[in-house]
């Protein structure tokens, strides 16, 4: 077959095409539909240019994750199939109701605030329905044997060599206060036949996980197979109880144990911090990192897996914020046992990252010499072109799959030829919104009051010319949290990317006439012992400004006529600066969370509880400050929004207060929706709110009323 042979596939079914992937030996790619009634496996056989649907049966991925895998021979694959019948679904008791009972039984067990949990007996009747499966090996013909028996099945993964099953599964009892992540979990080595060759680890509920967002769980966590052995198992400990706060010489420690696992687990090594994962590459390579929060510095070392008495070489330490000194990932190639294993030749390696830099991110492919610590740059994006490698497409990754734009240029997969700086373009997809061409784009710097330097991306409209005036604008943000003011000043994009607009954002109101100010930075930091939230609301306010500023200055904004929008934690700072400040005519706030005594152990990169840090809380709650919101709110939240601490209430009771105190606001709650919103009739009900919103109190602020259609 030629290389620029193009294959159209015929037979394709109706439904949402996902999860495709090539068998191991490149014969066949299967890929799962969705209906709206379920999921089911297909298979396209190259050979023969042809689909087929493997099994008619659903597949169950109520848990989430992988949907199927590949087994190591092609022949077939592992999924869990649905179970549960329609005409079996647990229905309510309407006589005989029980009393709820919860205990807390003297131990501290802080939690953050989750919505939509188990509530009552037919909740939990209702989540074992859902979520129990049948995990079992399906053949290309579709034949189906079991393994096993039926479960709440989370995590299925076959040993390297393919001669076992790693598999986890939920456990009764269900808790009332964490989410499903934290049930009692027990994790199996399975036969290929679905009998249980050991039990690993079976943990009981999480819910008196310390406080701290480095704690963990006690007992075996993180449990995979080595990459680079056939059948060896690899998990983490904690050492501190599970509490990062607790002073030990050691957090974590890090065992495996190898098959037929009957033996006592061997120690690998013991961590500083916490475990923060392992890349392998073979028996003398390998990548182990760790981390911690309260200074956000993540280390990562070289170490030998068959000489552990060697020491660990340590390769970097750094703020996991700080953009500018991360070297990249690492380059995977699939070794003797199918496994993606990092490509290391004598201490050299390949590294590939975004390049994060004051001129904006340069992707780059460096050559990395571990022993001596030195690289070699062997690529880099160049402008006008902002070019990423998604894999390499060789084994001595030269040859790699690139996806290029430019600020007018729209994304297309390219085949780049490294060495010899050729490129073949591999796609070629039409501009994604024609309407759209001409917005012209600036990434602009700037100084907040205190010094930290702040960008943003300016968007105008197609065929605007500073001679038109200034223009009505609308900022888009949300805030972060830092340690260090000088990562908090790093740019975070590339002036060459291509405009993109999407209903999510706010590029589509450049079609209202609006220019778009879009992720003006709002950091908060806090430097030495001091926390980024003791002086939220001044930092918040002083960000506003500077950008507000910037853009007046520029002759760009007419500060009369300037809103504020965000979601989810944006949400909660629209609410803080209209609280707090006279900068913007309007704001829009969506899926937020505007009372923090609603989420009283800790928020966003908060881990103070309420009772700790009183003041801090009733400073950053808008739902505190309600009546100084004197200007013009739309909220939008989703009536089954399950996000942590955005619980639909937050957004039903700070429209109450507004109300009740006079303020201008309106609420829109989207039925059936979650955090992000997916159906298409809330996305452009949301458009239209917004438009309106714009229209009425930021564009043409002497409008008296929005249509009695929107009312």
């Amino acid at each position: 077959m030629q290389d620029d042979t193009n294959i159209e596939i015929q037979g394709l079914p109706n439904g949402k095409i996902m999860s495709v992937n090539f068998s191991p030996n490149s014969e066949h790619l299967a890929f799962i539909v969705e209906t709206s009634s379920k999921l089911t496996l297909w298979s396209y056989s190259v050979k023969d240019n042809k689909v087929i649907q493997v099994s008619d049966v659903a597949i169950n991925a109520a848990l989430g994750g992988a949907r199927y895998r590949w087994m190591k021979d092609s022949s077939g694959f592992i999924t869990r199939l649905a179970v549960a019948k329609p005409e079996d679904i647990p229905r309510k008791q309407q006589s005989n109701p029980e009393p709820i009972i919860q205990t807390s039984d003297g131990k501290k067990a802080a939690v953050r605030t989750y919505s939509n949990l188990l509530k009552t007996p037919h909740d939990e009747a209702l989540f074992e329905f859902l979520t129990t499966s049948q995990l079992a090996q399906v053949s290309l013909a579709g034949k189906i044997k079991k393994l096993g028996k039926a479960a709440i099945i989370n995590r299925f993964m076959a040993s390297p060599d393919g001669e076992y099953l790693l598999v986890s599964q939920y456990k009764k009892p269900f808790s009332y206060l964490v989410p499903a992540s934290r049930f009692p979990l027990m994790t199996q080595v399975w036969t290929p036949t679905g009998s249980v060759a050991e039990t690993i680890a079976d943990l009981p509920s999480g819910e008196s996980i310390p406080k701290g967002f480095d704690s963990t769980r006690e007992g075996r966590r993180g449990i995979g197979w080595r990459a680079d052995k056939g059948a060896t198992l690899v998990w983490a400990q904690a050492q501190d109880g599970g509490n990062m706060s607790n002073d030990v010489d050691y957090h974590d420690a890090v065992y495996t144990l190898a098959a037929p696992f009957n033996d006592t687990p061997s120690l690998m090594m013991k961590i500083e911090r916490r475990f923060a994962g392992v890349e392998w590459g073979d028996d003398d390579f390998a990548i182990v990192s760790d981390w911690r929060f309260s200074d956000r510095k993540l280390r990562t070392w070289k170490f030998n897996p068959s000489d552990l008495d060697a020491p660990k070489v340590l390769i970097q330490e750094r703020s996991y914020n700080d953009r500018y000194k991360d070297p990249g990932s690492f380059v995977y190639h699939t070794n003797q046992l199918g496994m993606d294993v990092i490509q290391e030749n004598g201490g050299i390696v390949k590294l590939t990252g975004i390049g994060a830099s004051p001129e904006g991110n340069i992707p780059f492919m460096d050559v990395y010499n571990v022993t001596t610590q030195t690289k070699t740059r062997v690529w880099e994006s160049q402008a006008p072109y902002y070019e990423r490698i998604l894999m390499p497409l060789s084994d001595d990754a030269n040859k790699v799959l690139t996806v290029r734009e430019s600020e007018t240029e729209q994304p297309n997969f390219y085949i780049r030829d490294i060495k010899n700086q050729t490129t073949q373009k591999f796609t070629d997809f039409p501009h994604p919104s024609p309407a759209f061409v001409g917005v012209t784009k600036e990434q602009i710097k700037y100084k907040r009051a205190d010094g930290v330097d702040l960008t943003g991306t300016l968007y105008l409209p197609p065929g605007y010319d500073k001679s038109q005036g200034p223009l009505p604008v609308l900022m888009w943000a949300y805030p972060l949290e830092y340690k260090d003011a000088s990562v908090a000043s790093q740019v975070t994009d590339s002036p060459f990317e291509f405009v993109r607009v999407s209903y999510w954002g706010p590029m589509p109101h450049l079609a209202q006439g609006f220019a778009v100010f879009d992720d003006p930075k709002m950091p908060i930091i806090g430097s030495g012992d001091d926390l980024p939230n003791d002086s939220f609301r001044k930092q918040l306010v002083d960000s506003a400004q500077a950008a507000v500023d910037v853009l007046v200055d520029r002759g760009i904004a007419d500060k009369e006529k300037i809103a504020i929008a965000g979601h989810s934690y944006g949400a909660f700072m629209v609410a803080n600066l209209l609280a707090h400040s006279d900068l913007f005519k309007a704001g829009i706030a969506r899926s937020g969370a505007y009372n923090r005594t609603l989420t009283p152990f800790g928020f966003q990169g908060e881990e103070r509880s309420f009772w700790e840090g009183t003041n801090v809380y009733a400073n950053m709650s808008p739902f505190f400050h309600a009546g100084k919101i004197n200007e013009p709110m739309l909220m939008i939240h989703g009536s089954d929004d399950p996000n942590s601490g955005t619980f639909p209430m937050q957004s039903e009771r700070m429209f109450a207060a507004i109300k009740g105190l006079g303020g201008k606001a309106r609420l829109v709650m989207l039925p059936h929706e979650q955090h992000g919103y997916r159906a298409r009739e809330s996305l452009l009900h949301m458009m239209w709110e917004q438009y309106e919103w714009l229209e009425k109190y930021v564009k043409n602020p002497s409008r008296e009323s929005v249509s009695k259609s929107s009312q």
